[in-house]
């Protein structure tokens, strides 16, 4: 078997054939499908083992201390011998991984072989293809939880461990130092601990991607951003704990601990920085200084890790393979999202030239992990459903309205969107009437009502769902309510607009078919209103129609949201694509008039850009480039559509041109962009007052939603997804 190496004198990395392990009593025999690279305590060997002999004794006065010992014992002679023969020996690397049981030793009873299970230790979770674990070091991994998701377990119980030691109540606030993998995992853990969270870490980078994944705010410790965020949310008193998750040779992390932590508050290392503790300010606050010993009580103890004895639970509740176990069903159950800190998945066999890209630094990375050849030749195909829509009846119709009977409209939400983008085209409109607008506050209610018009405000949805003088609700909160407001919506036997996205998982979507099905109404728009642009269209019909395949690429410049944006709560919200990504899939499919077959997805470190293919029925292909990192001065979409000769350029929605025997040009557009909101809502708006169809058929919201979700399927599972329509 093949197993990762490194010569501590020389420096020297391998991937060497060494003897298959034997499967041991009290233990499994385990094929690696993942393993994870630790990129901080991993990198900071590899680089120690590139040192000279000098750098190696100033990196571990530990070891020369030991060294000094060994040469008042055995003297010089014996004691060089011994060094120099222990350093020019190949050791292992890695302690985190997820594999298959291959066999199981005597005495094991819990798992059996083809299980899938996590395991730990940097002696028996190593970057190798199969290796012999302990029953105290592996567990089971949860139904559904993907392979390279469970190659997280060590790092994770690590970060657990971390926050264990913390003792973090509701409604407190910490800090934590240091952004790197650990830092963005304790992140995640406190927040679903109902801590609110502030990051400290000079990479802007991974401060946006803590914020993300859950903290409240980021910055550079050496900034103000990070004082400032801690004496707002802590009224500046300080916050209640502090995790040095930081490396380094740098006291900056333990004198900002002191400077932003509240009277007798708690300081926790996880990681391994320089601890000079400024003794008076340590003093002064009394502050509570803890250590985390990495993956929690058993660690380093033999008869644990070794010899398989359990701690009794009654005495120690959270012991390695406990919090191993908690923490991937934390993953399992969506509390903690480890596919984001994924930069990038390397074959088994780059194991060498992935090392030295990531000690080079060519390679920017928050986790990368080894991909074993036996894995990647038999993971399965990944898809996403889309769902058949059934109807009662062929679907339901409302009544034509009399030409001077308004329709009566209500709204569920008035945020920033609703105000700026929907209502002003509503508010003047003949033939409508605003009654009724819904918010979960008092104020912004009765605001919506003063500047709009609305008949009336409330908080009160279903005295607004049960109201049968309304005739279409408008849903336009955030992101993780639209799919059960929708479901209500329709059940109430309303026509429904609901702004993207339609739903954020396979199930919400399924919820809304099955409302559908259930009531017999099939009234529903989703606000993807780019199809509805006058210049977009114009362009499309300049271009005329294709016969053979057709090429897309579509740009969108989405740029960098500012700091506490709700888009940023992916946990609860869903990513950013999730979010925006349906108006330019549907977009283009409207284009290619056809819904997409499949979708490859791939994304930079953190997924903050992202490139998403999608292949149609008869051949053509659309490429989404969605990019949070261009200039803020570019243009926010261009689109290119090529096919039969002919080529048609659309910018920002400014300017468009086709290219083909003969050229059109638009002229410069004399007011704002125009993105089709008017024409989107006047359709709706008729179909609603003529009972005739909705603007868009809603077997394509379907197939554009399942596109999007089937976007984060493929970035979590680095494979095509197929859209797999139900019959």
């Amino acid at each position: 078997m093949k197993q990762v190496v490194q010569n501590y004198k020389s420096g020297e990395l391998a991937v060497l054939d060494v003897p298959v392990p034997g499967c041991k009593p009290g233990g499994v025999l385990v094929r690696s499908a993942y393993s994870l690279i630790s990129t901080g305590t991993e990198l900071m060997k590899v680089s120690e083992a590139g040192m000279s002999m000098l750098g190696k004794a100033r990196s571990r006065p530990d070891q020369v201390a030991k060294v000094m010992q060994s040469v008042a014992t055995n003297g010089v002679p014996a004691t060089y011998r011994k060094v120099m023969g222990k350093l020019d020996s190949y050791t292992p690397l890695g302690y985190s991984l997820c594999g298959v049981v291959e066999q199981v030793g005597t005495g094991i009873d819990d798992v059996k072989a083809g299980d899938l299970v996590a395991c730990a230790g940097n002696e028996h979770a190593l970057h190798a293809e199969l290796n012999w674990v302990p029953k105290n070091l592996y567990t089971p991994v949860p139904d559904g939880l993907a392979p390279r998701h469970a190659a997280f377990g060590t790092v994770g119980s690590i970060a657990l461990q971390g926050v264990r030691q913390g003792e973090p109540q509701l409604g407190e606030v910490a800090l934590v130092i240091g952004l790197g993998l650990i830092g963005q995992l304790v992140v995640q853990l406190l927040a679903a601990s109902g801590v609110r969270v502030i990051g400290a870490d000079p990479d802007p980078v991974r401060c946006e991607l803590a914020e993300r994944l859950g903290a409240a705010a980021c910055g550079d410790p050496s900034s103000a951003a990070v004082e400032t965020a801690v004496a707002e949310l802590t009224g500046g008193h300080g916050v209640d704990q502090v995790y040095l998750a930081a490396g380094g040779g740098s006291n900056q992390p333990v004198e900002l601990a002191a400077r932003l932590c509240r009277d007798r508050g708690r300081v926790v290392d996880i990681g391994k920085c320089r601890l000079d503790l400024p003794w008076n300010a340590y003093y002064e606050k009394e502050l509570d200084v803890r250590f985390s010993r990495s993956y929690g009580p058993g660690r380093y103890d033999p008869e644990y890790e070794l010899e398989g004895r359990d701690y009794p639970i009654g005495y120690v509740r959270w012991t390695e393979r406990r919090n191993l176990a908690c923490f991937l069903d934390l993953v399992a159950r969506g509390s903690v999202d480890v596919d984001p800190l994924v930069s990038h998945i390397a074959d088994f066999d780059d194991a060498v030239e992935t090392y030295r890209r990531l000690k080079d630094g060519d390679l920017k990375a928050v986790a990368v992990l080894f991909r074993y050849p036996e894995h990647a030749a038999e993971a399965e195909p990944v898809a996403v459903a889309v769902p058949a829509v059934k109807r009662h009846g062929g679907g339901v119709s409302t009544p034509g309205r009399a030409a001077r009977t308004p329709v009566r409209l209500a709204f569920v939400g008035a945020g920033n969107y609703a105000t700026s983008m929907l209502l002003p085209h509503l508010a003047q409109r003949d033939g409508v009437e605003l009654s009724t607008v819904v918010t979960t506050t008092a104020l912004s209610a009765a605001n919506a009502q003063r500047k709009f018009g609305f008949a009336g405000a409330t908080t009160d949805l279903d005295a607004v769902l049960g109201d049968k003088s309304i005739d279409a609700v408008f849903v336009v909160t955030r992101h993780s309510s639209h799919a059960e407001l929708t479901r209500k919506a329709l059940l109430a036997g309303k026509s429904v607009f609901v702004e993207k996205p339609l739903a954020l998982t396979e199930d919400e979507l399924a919820g809304v078919l099955a409302a559908v099905e259930e009531s017999g109404n099939d009234r529903l728009q989703v606000g993807f209103n780019r199809r509805f642009a006058p210049l977009l269209q114009e362009a499309r019909k300049r271009f005329g129609t294709r016969t053979g395949p057709a090429s897309l690429r579509y740009l969108v410049n989405a740029g960098r949201l500012a700091h506490g944006s709700w888009y940023l709560q992916q946990g609860a919200e869903g990513s950013r694509f999730a979010g925006e990504g349906g108006h330019f899939i549907d977009t283009a499919s409207w284009l290619l008039d056809a819904d997409p077959v499949s979708v490859y997805a791939v994304a930079t470190s953190g997924n903050e850009d992202l490139q998403a293919v999608l292949r149609y029925p008869d051949g053509s292909t659309a490429t989404i480039s969605y990019v949070t990192t261009g200039a803020p001065g570019f243009p926010k979409e261009t689109l290119d559509l090529v096919a039969d000769g002919k080529v048609l350029r659309l910018d920002d929605f400014v300017r468009a041109s086709v290219y083909a025997r003969k050229r059109w040009v638009s002229s410069r557009l004399p007011k704002a962009r125009d993105k089709g909101q008017s024409a989107e809502l006047a359709a709706f708006i008729k179909a609603v007052r003529t009972g005739g169809p909705m603007p868009v058929p809603l077997e394509s919201l379907v197939a554009t939603t399942a596109a999007t979700l089937a976007v984060q399927a493929g970035l979590s599972g680095g494979a095509p997804v197929t859209l797999a329509r139900a019959l």
